[in-house]
């Protein structure tokens, strides 16, 4: 394996395999991992186990971080895996405001009678109309589409626009509903990278436009969600709502942007979220992508693209694309 980046402050969470093909819950230092599965006393059989005690056991890997004595494996000699398998993946739409701009001047129609300078005109009015109305846009994602971080990135025959999204993720440490903004950070283990792929030609429907967008088959394929490396505990990282979001493909830097951009930060899209539907231990939220992606630089994803995505102090995570073979 190659040389993985760290992440920032004393330890981080993730989901290995050794050769011999099982998986476990190992906590990472450096360049090495503890299984969690041996050394805690209640066995965990994977990391939502572990965040499901979080607040029991947080300060529990803190003192075993710092046990040199321990088992511990060298983290080239075990592949990595999406650090978390949650119940619920929570998406949070049109949140950055740059973002946004972009893909309204994108999807304009042929015959639109504004120059491009007053569609982002009005499309900025109505993203600080929104900020200013307090009201975040979430959808729902599918477990089935989460992959490896390192793993390859099957683009389906049928996607005729396969875009990238890189994204801050968010993972719920304890059950959440009708939480306060105030206290929403409480309820947030770690975060992580997500990489949201879209498929830009079915985010609409075409048999009748009343319908609006199709998330199920514009994001929901298999692996269309890179997840990970780590799930970095959230007192490693200062500030969400300050840290840098990259994609680069195949070397080049398509997305390079702060989350100070958000509209709506973590905190209150958690709370939001809970106001519906209880968050539960492992669950993501996934707080939206900056500009850059594919359809504004009239660039999409095809066979033997390399993506490597990047957030601060949370590592790197690189996925190659592989085109689906069409059936005959």
């Amino acid at each position: 394996m190659a040389t993985l980046a760290q992440p920032v402050g004393p330890f981080a969470l993730g989901t290995f395999s050794a050769p011999d093909g099982r998986l476990f819950p190992g906590l990472v230092v450096r360049d090495r991992v503890l299984d969690l599965s041996q050394v805690l006393s209640w066995g965990p059989a994977d990391v939502r186990s572990v965040l499901e005690r979080w607040e029991e056991i947080l300060p529990v890997l803190h003192v075993l971080a710092g046990e040199d004595a321990l088992e511990w494996q060298r983290l080239d000699g075990l592949s990595v895996h999406a650090p978390v398998q949650p119940r619920q993946i929570f998406q949070s739409g049109a949140n950055y405001r740059q973002h946004v701009i972009d893909l309204e001047v994108a999807h304009r129609s042929p015959d639109d009678p504004r120059t491009v300078e007053e569609a982002r005109a009005e499309i900025a009015a109505v993203m600080d109309r929104r900020a200013a109305e307090d009201l975040p846009y979430v959808f729902i994602g599918l477990p089935s589409a989460i992959t490896g971080p390192y793993d390859d990135v099957v683009l389906p025959a049928w996607a005729e626009q396969p875009d990238w999204e890189l994204e801050l993720a968010a993972v719920i440490a304890k059950p959440a509903h009708r939480v306060s903004v105030e206290d929403a950070l409480e309820y947030v283990a770690g975060y992580t990278i997500a990489n949201d792929l879209t498929d830009r030609a079915t985010v609409f429907r075409r048999d009748m436009k009343a319908i609006g967008t199709d998330w199920l088959r514009c994001k929901n394929a298999p692996g269309f969600t890179p997840l990970g490396p780590w799930i970095v505990p959230a007192g490693s990282i200062a500030d969400p709502g300050d840290l840098r979001v990259t994609l680069k493909l195949n070397g080049r830097t398509m997305q390079d942007e702060s989350t100070k951009d958000m509209l709506f930060g973590v905190a209150r899209l958690v709370s939001y979220i809970s106001q519906t539907a209880p968050l539960l231990p492992g669950d993501l939220v996934l707080t939206g992508s900056p500009a850059g992606n594919g359809i504004h630089w009239g660039r999409l994803l095809r066979d033997g693209d390399v993506m490597e995505g990047s957030i601060t102090g949370l590592g790197v995570q690189r996925t190659r694309c592989v085109a689906e073979e069409a059936d005959a």
